[in-house]
């Protein structure tokens, strides 16, 4: 039987904003992982939090390198895993990074990542989603507004907010050079978006998003309500956001590239079940249904 659906989307002729009373951002106490209590009210506050440097230089340049081979492996040239540009055909997301990668698959089981997700979700953890996000200079297509949730929602059958995501920066975040952005306190609020699902949306949708975006008098009302927060920083440094965030980021048209490792983690406790506003899920490296433990 399917769950009862607490965050209705993609069904009504206008959207809704449906306030989160049920599912709270942090699940778990400071004595479950890395994270004090400072931290942890932060997150339940503002649906993120920041992390200065969360590798070490060493660590970062064989990240880097890494994300460089993914990047120009011929071996994924025409693999569906491998997202390009409209318009200039050069890579803007590859997915599936912990199964394609041993170096990310081991890395993302250390405790500064693994288990600062178990400690937010307050439960065992598996790995939901993984990429690259890649910017190139001169033509980096913006990643529009959205709730990642709502599509995770309507399209993969997540039925609870109880996923995080980190978004590990492996260049230099500029303000200028399409760095995230995010509403802080958005995530208390989910945006019924209208429309149908298209058959297959997730074609389209990861080069540009149209189902399952948020009209402007929604956006306008949460902007105008908690303000927008614009991530920058070295190499190296991170966030944790909220399923439910509203987020969103420009296009770069400056010269420097702009690449983050994303890694979605949902609780075991949230396993996915029929999608709730489409005919059928996405495909494993969208929406992965292997829910064993991240160990």
């Amino acid at each position: 039987m399917s769950p009862t659906d607490l965050y209705p989307t993609r069904r009504f002729e206008e959207p809704r904003l449906i306030y989160r009373t049920e599912d709270p951002a942090v699940w778990g106490r400071p004595a479950d992982g890395p994270l004090s209590q400072a931290h942890l009210d932060g997150h339940q506050a503002d649906g993120f939090t920041t992390v200065d440097q969360l590798l070490s230089p060493a660590e970062l340049a064989a990240a880097q390198n890494e994300v460089a081979q993914l990047l120009h492996d011929p071996a994924l040239a025409g693999d569906e895993r491998v997202v390009r540009e409209r318009t200039t055909d050069e890579v803007r997301s590859v997915f599936d990074v912990h199964r394609i990668s041993p170096f990310f698959a081991a890395m993302i089981r250390d405790d500064r990542i693994a288990g600062v997700a178990r400690q937010i979700l307050g439960s065992d953890v598996y790995v939901h989603q993984s990429r690259i996000n890649y910017k190139p200079g001169f033509g980096g297509a913006p990643f529009e507004w959205h709730s990642d949730f709502e599509t995770w929602h309507a399209e993969d059958g997540m039925p609870r907010m109880r996923a995080v995501s980190l978004s590990l920066a492996m260049t230099e975040n500029y303000h200028f050079n399409g760095s995230l952005m995010i509403m802080p306190g958005s995530h208390r609020t989910f945006v019924s978006c209208v429309g149908e699902t298209p058959a297959d949306n997730h074609r389209s949708s990861l080069v540009r998003q149209e189902a399952g975006t948020p009209d402007h008098a929604s956006l306008r009302l949460l902007a105008d309500k908690h303000g927008i927060r614009q991530f920058t920083g070295n190499a190296g440094s991170a966030v944790w956001f909220d399923s439910n965030c509203m987020h969103g980021s420009n296009g770069n048209i400056t010269p420097f590239p702009r690449s983050n490792l994303f890694i979605v983690f949902n609780s075991v406790e949230n396993a996915l079940t029929d999608p709730f506003a489409a005919e059928k899920p996405r495909p494993e490296y969208l929406g992965s249904r292997d829910w064993h433990v991240l160990n």
